[in-house]
């Protein structure tokens, strides 16, 4: 799959999964819980144990199925490596890194930094990064995109920190191309309750659905 395909299947979805799980065990359920409920990507943070590991055993498991597995917290070259050889269609951070950067555009994969402020923007956008992560995107809310997409008219953008099914559509409707979701979603892995993570992922994919009226 290209780098624009994987894009195009991102921002179609509309709903990323970042899931943070203790184990490999826990992760696979979390993302049948995701598939289950329509969502199309989860990132597979660095932060999980075995990271690489879990990335290429959920590739191998969902080589079949409408999902895609990212890597996130993919903060250096050594980490987009590892993701990249352990089957990451995606690479996202936290930061933006232009070490990481030239692994995703060599291996033609996509690459979301995260950004906040206008200069971190301008210098992802010219290492040739055309979707960016808002992080944490609680720091300001939906209002920001909407000011930030004035000097940044072909910018996209994902917010992630600080979206729930109670602000995702005012995200939506600010103009970024997909959510990323972490705890607000996955939430009661914790307690293993996953048909509530598959629950609250149907909840959120129509919630994206309805603040696009109605178009995937």
């Amino acid at each position: 799959m290209s780098k624009q395909a994987i894009l195009e299947k991102i921002v179609s979805g509309g709903v990323v999964a970042v899931v943070r799980a203790q184990s490999e065990d826990q992760a696979v359920r979390i993302a049948e819980a995701c598939v289950q409920g329509g969502i199309a990507a989860i990132e597979i943070t660095f932060t999980v144990p075995g990271a690489p590991a879990v990335i290429a055993a959920l590739s191998a498991r969902f080589s079949a199925a409408p999902l895609l597995i990212g890597a996130g917290t993919v903060l250096d070259a050594t980490a987009a490596d590892a993701a990249i050889a352990a089957g990451a269609r995606f690479l996202v951070g936290p930061n933006f890194a232009p070490e990481v950067a030239l692994r995703a555009a060599a291996a033609d994969v996509p690459y979301l930094p995260g950004t906040l402020t206008p200069t971190e923007m301008a210098a992802a956008i010219a290492a040739g990064c055309t979707h960016l992560k808002l992080f944490p995107g609680s720091a300001f809310g939906p209002s920001y995109v909407k000011a930030v997409k004035g000097p940044f008219p072909h910018v996209e953008i994902m917010p992630t920190g600080g979206v729930s099914l109670e602000n995702v559509g005012e995200w939506i409707k600010a103009g970024v191309f997909a959510v990323g979701v972490g705890s607000e979603l996955t939430g009661p892995a914790k307690t293993g309750d996953y048909a509530g993570v598959e629950r609250l992922a149907r909840e959120f994919v129509t919630a994206v659905r309805d603040a696009r009226g109605g178009r995937p």
